[in-house]
């Protein structure tokens, strides 16, 4: 049995999709969930950006052949889409070499993947499909050890809800922590698929539960 499992996080430069090349078009980020692959071969799409740039994401989208039903949704400070890809991501070939995906995001047109795979054999395998037809390369590895998943192992030991750790990773990958910041909350919170304000009072009950233990 293989024991070891790896979180993976790579960067996609290359991979012609209408989401990556809208992103590229307007400067505009985006959060994507894992899309679904049809049999026909078409990929049922959702993700989200900020209220503020939506309408800057919409005009290349619904001019782009690639994608049908395009769908949009306002609530609270961002803007949720949904339609039908013509055009499946480089993604789903990653999927069939084993990546567990769990977040995906486009930035100017390169592509954030975040996801698990069983073993170093099964990530070789995975980022030479990725090389054959896209510009690849890994930004993080983490050991996920047998025995219980990293966010069980941290809500048991500091109290946190799964939400609570949810958002601190999130904030923590998009360099929220950082001096200067890469990103701010309105960032954060689309990655997330909140509000602004929900990102914040997760935050600070996660913040004051830690310090409450640590002090």
């Amino acid at each position: 049995m293989i024991e070891e499992c790896l979180i993976v996080e790579f960067a996609i430069d290359g991979d012609n999709c209408p989401l990556a090349d809208a992103t590229a078009a307007t400067g505009v980020g985006l959060s994507a969930q894992p899309p679904q692959l049809r049999p026909d071969g078409n990929s049922l799409v959702r993700f989200s950006a900020t209220a503020t740039a939506a309408d800057t994401l919409t005009r290349p989208l619904d001019g782009d052949d690639r994608l049908r039903y395009l769908h949009r949704v306002d609530h609270d400070d961002r803007a949720t889409f949904r339609c039908l890809s013509k055009q499946p991501c480089v993604v789903h070939d990653l999927v069939s070499e084993g990546l567990l995906l769990e977040s995906l995001g486009y930035n100017d047109g390169t592509a954030t993947v975040r996801g698990a795979v069983v073993g170093y054999t099964v990530l070789a395998g995975v980022r030479r499909r990725a090389e054959g037809t896209v510009g690849i390369s890994i930004q993080r590895i983490s050991p996920l050890k047998a025995g219980g998943s990293s966010t069980t192992s941290m809500t048991t030991r500091w109290g946190l809800t799964p939400k609570q750790l949810d958002a601190i990773r999130t904030a923590r990958r998009l360099g929220y922590f950082e001096q200067p910041r890469r990103a701010d909350a309105s960032d954060v919170a689309a990655a997330l698929e909140i509000s602004k304000s929900a990102f914040l009072e997760r935050l600070r009950r996660a913040e004051r539960t830690v310090f409450t233990q640590l002090f």
